[in-house]
């Protein structure tokens, strides 16, 4: 596997995706996609000198999202790719970027940024884990979490823990997070199965994950109901979150900030704004967002007062030559 750094700013050639093999197999995977399914950065973010709309390279097939925000002056935006792995950093002042990492030839679906540069990446259908440095572009470890029939989809940082959804099997998987530099063992990893309230239904299962406001439970939207559960990390048990009437059909990923929680909703073009009690039990659907230049986003983060989305487009033909994009809105 390479792991070495592209040069900057690659040429749409030089970005497009290597291997037209893979193609076959993303088509069945998008087809399965189909199915119905950090904390606030400071103010003084200059958004007024951000662009709207940051092009993705030709091909590369964008699902996650993560923004390190270590100089408050300058986010810089991470992606992954579902066609080979790769990550794509770009910068939301100037919307320019290039691949930082070559990625394994399987997808990178849900990532997470931590507070040392390293990158926690879902590995989707491969039933991994990887956590990569990105100044280095060097993928330092990756795990097997499971070899059974999966597709490992996002993730969230707690305190000590990076914690996995996996939308084909009843259970989130708990990765240890590096400290002091030292990476946990595969031995160190956990399996959580999912019990209590949560049924295995047919179609895309657990799928975005964030930290509840108290920062006790795991919140885990389920695609194909629309259900939002509670999760205790150290049971599994879980407990559907009350939001009255509101369902988040289609869901994908979540993000939580203070009790406010953002909820994408992919194939229907748009992001559900909720307003949780503190321990995330319930919620009230305040309003819903869209816009159009949405086309299936998949995930979600914060910069300033924008939150950015990138288009997964899984509506259209999955090609080397797609084009795609990641959207800023303002914050409700």
């Amino acid at each position: 596997m390479s792991t070495s750094r592209t040069s900057p700013l690659p040429s749409p050639a030089a970005t497009r995706r290597r291997g037209v093999v893979r193609w076959a197999a993303l088509t069945v995977l998008t087809l399965g996609l189909l199915v119905p399914s950090a904390a606030p950065a400071d103010a003084r973010h200059r958004d007024h000198q951000t662009p709207d709309v940051i092009a993705l390279p030709d091909g590369f097939l964008p699902e996650g999202i993560t923004i390190d925000q270590r100089d408050r002056d300058r986010g810089t935006a991470y992606f992954g790719s579902r066609a080979d792995g790769d990550i794509y950093a770009a910068d939301l002042r100037t919307g320019r970027g290039e691949v930082v990492s070559q990625g394994p030839g399987t997808a990178s679906v849900g990532l997470k940024t931590d507070s040392d540069g390293l990158l926690y990446v879902a590995g989707g259908a491969a039933g991994t884990a990887r956590v990569v440095d990105v100044r280095r572009g060097r993928t330092l470890v990756s795990y097997t979490l499971t070899t059974k029939a999966s597709f490992v989809n996002d993730v969230v940082l707690t305190r000590d823990t990076a914690w996995f959804t996996d939308s084909q099997q009843a259970q989130l998987y708990a990765v240890p997070l590096a400290r002091r530099g030292r990476l946990a063992p595969e031995s160190a990893v956990r399996t959580v199965p999912l019990s209590g309230a949560w049924q295995q239904v047919t179609g895309f299962n657990a799928n975005g994950i964030a930290l509840s406001p108290d920062g006790r439970s795991l919140l885990v939207v389920q695609s194909a109901t629309g259900f939002l559960f509670r999760v205790d990390p150290r049971s599994g048990v879980a407990a559907r979150v009350d939001l009255g009437d509101a369902l988040l059909t289609n869901g994908d990923g979540l993000l939580v900030e203070g009790r406010t929680l953002y909820a994408v909703q992919n194939q229907l073009n748009k992001v559900a704004v909720i307003r949780l009690d503190r321990s995330g039990s319930s919620g009230r659907l305040l309003t819903t967002v869209t816009d159009p230049r949405f086309d299936v986003p998949t995930t979600i983060a914060a910069y300033g007062k924008s939150l950015w989305l990138p288009n997964a487009r899984f509506t259209t033909p999955q090609t080397p030559t797609t084009t795609f994009t990641a959207v800023r809105i303002p914050r409700p």
